[in-house]
């Protein structure tokens, strides 16, 4: 009977325990079933109702949209010579972090890139929260390539591009730079900043963990390169005013000078330089004086050189010709208003001619003392004088003439041989190039071609009176002769030396020299200015001092324009003298006394 019991209670055990084991498996079902279906309710969380929230998680951190670098505009010269171009450089830059993860590898990285290891990391540390820092901007392709080729993980080039200009110091005032962007800073590349930029492209890419690019995606803006553009500057010409102006400042031992050149039948800047000046290619060994542009920032009273403008108003008014009525300039002294005006010589009876010839202050004065005042003072400001000569370069000066209502006798004298305003040097010759273009001003221009505005300011016969009234400067007894005379072709031009003002009055040391004229002057074709502030050395007067360079300068422009002699036939016919130097033409004038510039002259 006891085995039976036993049997009996081990055969209920195991019917209870088949419940048991089938509840487990039930549990087991329902927690495999709820993790099943919260995979699927996660999945559809994250592949439905919460995707864009994800896609956007993951782009973040492998989606990158990277800038296409564009080339910026080539700038020309009127001949198709390049300025200013664009190189392609690469820019290294790192994932701080990913770099400092690399410690070792430090030392080779600086050495690369030309900077101390310590400095390095330091320089990373400080930024170890950003994912995008610098490390050398602006490499040549082949260096660049040695930095990339360390392989050091978070390290990677970015293409770029980076400005040359082939003439370096020769048209850094006219081209001006860009910064390390490659946006323009001053000049000409600041002008026309928006032509010559153009706008990077945008592309969307997929980078691994270390910055490389593992796949371009698709294009988000396409690039648009900058536009090319052509100049009025000869680069020729533009040399040789650079190089005869800065050898004149160094022997003259003068602070500074600008040379203007303008092609007299448009308005186009053929030459414009200044010294002191800088290399836009190594800017960093430059100063903010020597990038000063003085042609067209810088305002000098123009002295003797305005005497051609007054006699413009004077032979408007209808009381005036070349030839008379005489004026009556003395012994050299002329007392009005206790001011003694001064001549160097006792110049007698001179005709407007005469006075502009021998560049007499009396004279000037006394015509300017017999006109209106507002026919005066309308004439200089319709030469451009007190105004803009909107070229439309970045900074440049008005000048400054006062109103002629607040004009007193006394001021309008001296008003007339060029005291009591100031311009720039491009304003002076551009009224220069409006005397010589018939009377007509076209608005200074710094691209060939450009359809600029042109206006009748004087009528063309005074103009022309006005032309032959200055080839006498540079003939026997002018104060130009022979100092601005060029072989084979007449010029008609006009000196000036003002003395420079001081604190409180004017300086009876420091001058102003100045030269300003046409050529040739039969059938003019250009125009110039030559301004050397502050000679040292040597003469201080305009003729001996700015007439030189003006004579080198135009002499081998002309000859770069192929602009023939005056009264050609003659030439040939002739023929040219044969000197040391070769072919000659007429002999220059013999040398005359300079008489632009009495010590006293001034206003005090």
């Amino acid at each position: 009977m006891k085995p039976r019991q036993r049997t009996s209670t081990s055969s209920s055990r195991r019917h209870a325990a088949i419940p048991s084991a089938r509840r487990r498996m039930l549990v087991v079902g329902c927690v495999l079933a709820a993790a099943s279906l919260g995979l699927v309710a996660r999945a559809f969380d994250m592949q439905v109702v919460r995707k864009d929230f994800y896609q956007n998680q993951a782009d973040a951190r492998i989606l990158r949209e990277v800038p296409i670098a564009v080339s910026r505009g080539t700038i020309f010269d009127r001949n198709g010579e390049p300025l200013a171009v664009s190189t392609p450089v690469v820019s290294i830059w790192a994932n701080p972090a990913e770099v400092l993860d690399n410690e070792d590898k430090l030392p080779a990285l600086a050495k690369a890139i030309g900077m101390d290891a310590d400095a390095l990391k330091q320089y990373l540390s400080q930024r170890s929260e950003r994912e995008f820092v610098y490390l050398k901007r602006q490499m040549s392709p082949d260096a660049a390539q040695v930095v990339l080729d360390l392989a050091v993980p978070g390290v990677n080039g970015q293409r770029e591009f980076r400005r040359f200009y082939p003439s370096g110091p020769v048209t850094s005032h006219v081209l001006g730079f860009t910064n390390i962007d490659d946006h323009g800073q001053e000049g000409l590349e600041l002008a026309f900043d928006d032509w010559l930029a153009g706008k990077e492209g945008r592309k969307r890419v997929i980078r691994d963990r270390q910055g490389h690019v593992v796949e371009d995606l698709d294009l988000v803006r396409a690039p648009q390169p900058g536009r090319d553009i052509t100049l009025s500057i000869d680069r020729r010409i533009q040399f040789l005013a650079y190089n005869e102006l800065k050898n004149t400042i160094e022997q003259s031992e003068a602070d500074s000078g600008s040379m203007v050149i303008i092609d007299v039948r448009n308005g186009e800047v053929l030459a414009m330089v200044n010294w002191p000046t800088y290399n836009p290619n190594a800017l960093r060994s430059s100063n903010p004086s020597s990038r000063r542009n003085r042609a067209m920032t810088d305002v000098v009273e123009p002295g003797s050189t305005i005497k051609p403008i007054l006699m413009a108003a004077a032979l408007s008014s209808g009381r005036y010709t070349p030839t008379g009525p005489m004026i009556d300039t003395g012994n050299g002294h002329f007392f009005y208003i206790r001011k003694d005006i001064r001549d160097t010589h006792s110049n007698g009876m001179l005709s407007p001619t005469g006075i502009i010839a021998k560049s007499s202050n009396i004279g000037a004065a006394k015509v300017a003392l017999t006109l209106d005042t507002g026919l005066m003072y309308d004439t200089y400001r319709a030469f451009g004088f007190g105004a803009s000569t909107n070229s439309g370069f970045p900074g440049e000066a008005s000048g400054y003439l006062k109103p002629g209502k607040g004009w007193g006798m006394l001021e309008k004298a001296i008003l007339a041989y060029g005291y009591g305003l100031n311009v720039t040097p491009l304003q002076l010759t551009n009224a220069y190039a409006t005397i010589a273009d018939n009377g007509v001003m076209h608005l200074p221009t710094f691209v060939k071609g450009s359809d600029n505005d042109a206006k009748q300011i004087i009528d063309p016969k005074i103009a022309n009176e006005l032309v032959q009234m200055m080839v006498a400067v540079t003939q026997p007894g002018g104060t130009g002769a022979p100092y601005a005379w060029i072989a084979n072709y007449g010029v008609a031009g006009k000196s000036g030396t003002a003395h420079k003002a001081t604190a409180g009055g004017y300086s009876e040391k420091n001058y102003s020299s100045a030269f300003a004229g046409v050529v040739p002057a039969s059938n003019p074709r250009l125009a110039a200015v030559v301004i050397v502030d502050n000679p040292r050395k040597g003469s201080y007067y305009g003729a001996l001092v700015s007439g030189p360079v003006f004579s080198k300068v135009l002499d081998g422009a002309l000859r770069l324009l192929d602009v023939p002699p005056d009264n050609i036939g003659r030439w040939y016919v002739g023929g040219p003298l044969q000197g040391q130097n070769g072919l000659t033409g007429s002999k220059p004038p013999t040398v005359q006394t300079v008489d632009d510039a009495p010590v006293d002259e001034a206003p005090q």
